[in-house]
C-alpha cells in the first residue's frame, strides 16, 4: 500500500491555518517589520511618528508616568491635537494608580485629545479590576504602528546621576497592512471604555499599500479568550531546533512548563531569560520556585544581571518570532487585554535571535549541580539543586550553546543594580494573582505531598507559612479584624450580583407598550 504524504505547501497551509484558528488572527502579507530595542529606540520613532502625523493619533499603555518622559509625550500628543488631529488616548486606571494625576490627563483633554482611563472599580464588579489593559501599542494614520513591551516613564529611559540603567525592553515597528488590525485592535479596547469609534474612521487593511514581504500576525488577546496562550503551546509542540524565551513575570502553568519540558527532552534547543531581581520582588523566589522541572528536562534558565528585564518576546527556529505585551503567566494569558506581533519571516527572527544572544552575554545561567544533593521525600532518589553559574555572566561560549563557567554565587536572587526597585515599582494585579497560583500550587502540593517540592521551593513555603501564622494570630486574638473584611466583601458580592440580576432581567423584559400588544 502506498502511502501519500501532502506535498510542503500543503502542509503550510494546514499549520497556517491551525495558527490562524489558535490564535483568533490571520496571517497578514505585504508588511515591513522593524526590531526596535530599549527606550533609546522606541521612544524617538514613537515621538517622531506622531510629530508627522495628519489625521489621527491611536495611543494606548499600561504605565503613563507624569515625569519628564511621560511630559514630553503628554506634549506632543497635545501639540498634535490642537493641529487638528484625532487624538485619542487609553491609559489603564491600575497601572497610571499613583503615577499620573488626574491633571495630568486634563492637559490632553484640555488641548482636544480624547482620554479614557480602562477598567476603573465599579460597584457591580467587585473583582472586575484584576482584568487590565496591559497593551502597549501606537497607531499613527494608518501608515504605522508600534506594538511594545514599553511603558512610559524614566525608568526605561535610566537616570545617569543616580546611577540607573535604563530597563531592558523590546519592540516592533509595522507599516503595511497589518496597520489596520492593529488599529482595529485599539478600537475594541476603546468602545469597552465607551462609545465606539466610527467605523469610517478605522482604516481598511485592502487599501493600506504594501510595504515590504514580511507576513505577520497581530494577536489582540482578551479576557479568557485565550488565543496567544493556545498559540504559545502549539509553538513549543512543533518547535524543531530552537525556542528561546525572555519574560519579565515567568509564571508558567503546569500544562505550558511540560510543553517546554517536553521540546528540551525531544533535542529542541528551549531557553528562558528572566529577571535577576523584579520590580515586584515577591515574584521572584515564585518564579525561581519553577526552576527544577525545567533545569531537569535540559532547558537552560538564565538570569539578567542588569536592571530590570521587562522584554517579552519569543524566537523559534530562525523563522517565527513574537514581540509585545504578553507574559507567559495566567494573568496575561487569560486576565488581560494583551498586543503581541508574530512574525513568519526568517531575516526577522534571526535578528532577533542575534539579539537575544547579545542578551545572554549580561546575564547568569542557572546550573543544575551535583554536590549538596538532596534526598527526595519518599523516595530513593537524590535530586540536585541548582545553582548561578556565577555573578559575572555567561561567556560567549554559554551563550551561543557552550557550558559557562564560574563558582556557585547561591540560590537567592541577588538585588540588581541601583533602579531596579525604585518606589512605586508594581506590575498589573494580573501578574500578583498569577504569582497567588504559583504560591497556592506550591502550598498545596506541600500539604496534601502530592508531588516532590524542591530546595527552591523553600522560601515561598517559609513565606507562606508566616503569612498563615499571622492570620491565625490576628484571627484568634482580634476575630473582628479577619470577620468584617470578609463579611463586607460578601455583603458586596452580593449587592452586584442583584444589580447585574436586575439589569440583566430589564434587559430581557419587552417594553410596557410590546407586552400590552402581545396581550391584545
Amino acid at each position: 500500500m502506498t502511502t501519500v504524504r501532502p506535498d510542503a505547501p500543503a502542509l503550510r497551509m494546514l499549520a497556517e491555518q491551525a495558527f490562524s484558528r489558535a490564535a483568533g488572527a490571520p496571517l497578514v502579507g505585504r508588511n515591513a517589520i522593524r526590531l526596535l530595542r530599549d527606550a533609546g529606540e522606541n521612544y524617538p520613532a514613537w515621538l517622531d511618528a506622531i510629530e508627522s502625523a495628519h489625521q489621527s493619533v491611536l495611543f494606548e499603555n499600561y504605565i503613563v508616568h507624569d515625569d519628564a518622559v511621560g511630559r514630553r509625550f503628554a506634549d506632543a500628543l497635545a501639540a498634535k491635537a490642537r493641529q487638528g488631529a484625532r487624538v485619542r488616548v487609553i491609559y489603564d486606571w491600575f497601572g497610571c494608580l499613583g503615577t499620573a494625576t488626574r491633571a495630568f490627563w486634563e492637559r490632553l483633554r484640555d488641548a482636544g485629545a480624547e482620554v479614557r482611563g480602562f477598567n476603573p472599580p465599579r460597584f457591580d464588579a467587585p473583582l472586575g479590576w484584576l482584568s487590565r489593559n496591559h497593551r502597549k501599542s501606537l497607531c499613527v494614520d494608518d501608515r504605522v504602528a508600534f506594538v511594545s513591551g514599553l511603558c512610559v516613564g524614566q525608568r526605561w529611559v535610566g537616570d545617569p546621576q543616580r546611577g540607573s540603567e535604563p530597563w531592558r525592553d523590546t519592540g516592533v515597528e509595522v507599516r503595511g497592512p497589518a496597520v489596520a488590525d492593529v488599529a482595529h485592535a485599539f478600537a475594541r479596547a476603546w468602545a469597552e471604555t465607551g462609545g465606539s469609534i466610527p467605523p469610517g474612521e478605522l482604516p481598511d487593511a485592502a487599501a493600506i499599500a504594501a510595504a515590504g514581504d514580511v507576513e505577520l500576525r497581530v494577536l489582540a488577546t482578551m479576557p479568557s479568550v485565550a488565543g496567544l496562550y493556545r498559540l504559545d503551546q502549539m509553538i513549543a509542540a512543533l518547535a524543531r531546533e530552537t525556542l528561546w524565551l525572555t519574560d519579565a513575570y515567568f509564571v508558567g502553568t503546569a500544562s505550558y512548563v511540560q510543553a517546554l519540558r517536553e521540546a528540551a527532552m525531544d533535542g529542541v534547543d528551549v531557553r528562558l531569560l528572566v529577571p535577576g531581581a523584579s520590580d515586584v520582588p515577591i515574584l521572584s523566589p515564585i518564579t525561581r520556585s519553577g526552576y527544577r522541572p525545567l533545569l531537569e528536562a535540559g532547558v537552560r534558565v538564565f538570569e539578567w544581571n542588569g536592571p530590570m528585564l521587562h522584554a517579552k518576546t519569543a524566537v523559534t527556529d530562525g523563522r517565527w518570532a513574537r514581540v509585545g505585551s504578553s507574559n507567559l503567566n495566567v494573568a496575561s494569558w487569560l486576565g488581560n487585554w494583551e498586543l503581541d506581533v508574530a512574525a513568519d519571516d526568517a531575516a526577522f527572527a534571526q535578528q532577533m535571535q542575534r539579539a537575544y544572544l547579545a542578551d545572554l552575554e549580561r546575564a547568569t545561567e542557572i546550573l543544575l549541580v551535583e554536590r549538596n544533593r538532596v534526598r527526595c521525600a519518599g523516595t530513593d532518589r537524590a535530586r540536585p539543586r541548582w545553582r548561578r553559574a556565577g555573578s559575572g555572566g555567561v561567556t560567549a561560549g554559554a551563550a551561543s550553546g557552550g557550558t559557562s563557567g564560574g563558582t556557585s554565587g547561591g540560590t537567592s536572587g541577588a538585588r540588581g543594580p541601583r533602579g531596579t526597585r525604585g518606589r512605586g515599582a508594581r506590575g498589573s494585579a494580573g501578574q500578583l494573582a498569577a504569582g497567588a497560583i504559583r504560591v497556592g500550587n506550591t502550598f498545596g502540593a506541600a500539604i496534601t505531598n502530592r508531588r516532590v517540592l524542591g530546595a527552591a521551593e523553600a522560601k515561598t513555603m517559609a513565606l507562606s507559612a508566616i503569612a498563615l501564622a499571622a492570620i491565625a494570630l490576628v484571627a484568634a486574638l482580634w476575630p473582628k479584624v479577619v470577620a468584617w473584611p470578609l463579611g463586607l466583601l460578601a455583603a458586596w458580592s452580593a449587592a452586584a450580583l442583584l444589580v447585574r440580576a436586575r439589569r440583566l432581567h430589564r434587559a430581557a423584559s419587552p417594553p410596557p407598550d410590546e407586552s400590552a400588544d402581545a396581550r391584545r
